[in-house]
């Protein structure tokens, strides 16, 4: 939607979005673009997204999302708001036509922006006037219509800017470093353990992803290992189930099954059917 005469929203994220459940078909029903921020926005944001979909004269579409410990700032017609860390999962009905913006905040950056702890947000959408000012929903409207992504994402940004903060906030940058760890090390799966990884005291460590991050370490964990699962089964249907389970930490793979089947809504034997016998054709992200 970008045209030449239009600076564009930002250098595209090449990666495959984690987190989409059942990918092959989610790119068959919308379109999803990402972008990376520009300073001085990169400082506050992993991303901007952007969902595009146009199912007129077609069934609804249900799409859900994992969560990841991130708020989210939402420019969507039927629901605009800020999005606090959600623990459990996130389903949308796609109907009709419609783009919906998102700003994806890095772990920890929103605590600048929001003045309070951000485990008071967990799971609760705050009106953008609780952050951005009496005219928010006015320049909310704004990005709605502006006629393509790129717009769309420069006048978010003017909206932004009105509350960048003068300096970037250090924590921010440790406890990127400390969910690298979670992350990378699928053998980390107790918060004590990532604790040690990071040189505090576990009440230290759950205090500071109390205040900045939302949710506590031992959700991050399990998170992230329930995410690299999903991804690995929509991605390669060779997957041997219990080695994977066995790599991602669990000592069972009845444990597994039941904490994938809650979160992402099929078993993982389920889900590996269902993305093997998807047609592959396009892609998310």
């Amino acid at each position: 939607m970008t045209t030449a005469a239009t600076p564009p929203a930002g250098k595209p994220v090449t990666d495959r979005a984690k987190g989409v459940v059942d990918p092959a078909a989610a790119a068959r029903a919308f379109r999803l673009e990402r972008y990376l921020p520009a300073p001085p926005f990169h400082t506050l944001l992993d991303h901007y997204w952007l969902v595009e979909w146009d199912l007129r004269g077609q069934p609804p579409f249900v799409q859900r999302t994992l969560p990841y410990p991130c708020v989210h700032l939402v420019f969507d017609r039927e629901q605009t708001g800020i999005w606090g860390v959600p623990t459990r999962y996130f389903e949308k009905t796609l109907t009709g036509q419609n783009r919906v913006l998102g700003l994806r905040f890095r772990p920890g950056a929103f605590r600048a922006l929001l003045g309070r702890p951000l485990k008071t947000i967990q799971d609760v959408v705050l009106p953008l006037e609780d952050v951005f000012g009496a005219d928010a929903a006015a320049h909310a409207a704004k990005v709605l219509a502006a006629p393509d992504d790129a717009r769309m994402v420069a006048v978010a940004n003017e909206l932004l800017a009105r509350v960048l903060p003068a300096q970037p906030d250090p924590q921010v940058e440790r406890i990127a470093a400390i969910l690298a760890l979670a992350q990378d090390d699928p053998q980390l799966t107790r918060a004590e353990q990532l604790a040690e990884r990071a040189g505090l005291a576990l009440r230290t460590l759950q205090e500071l992803f109390g205040e900045y991050v939302g949710v506590s370490p031992k959700w991050v964990l399990c998170r992230y290992r329930l995410h690299e699962a999903a991804d690995r089964l929509a991605a390669n249907a060779e997957v041997d189930l219990a080695a994977l389970a066995q790599a991602l930490g669990y000592y069972d793979q009845a444990h597994f099954t039941t904490d994938f089947q809650s979160l992402v809504g099929k078993t993982p034997a389920e889900y590996r059917k269902a993305n093997a016998a998807a047609p592959q054709s396009g892609a998310v992200g």
